[in-house]
């Protein structure tokens, strides 16, 4: 897997992170607990992501 196809393949789980975390939000109780999670996901996804182009 080329570097350029793994950052395409993180930048595609961070989007659909955002989309679960939106989803999340809008909910009448959001579950403030799997927010926190998934945006540590996201983190964790953009922190890779900036290595990787760094790298590149």
């Amino acid at each position: 897997m080329s570097i350029q196809t793994h950052v395409d393949s993180l930048t595609a789980k961070h989007a659909e992170i955002d989309k679960v975390i939106a989803k999340e939000q809008l909910r009448p109780n959001p579950d403030t607990i799997r927010i926190m999670d998934l945006k540590r996901q996201k983190l964790r996804l953009k922190e890779e992501m900036s290595k990787l182009d760094t790298r590149h």
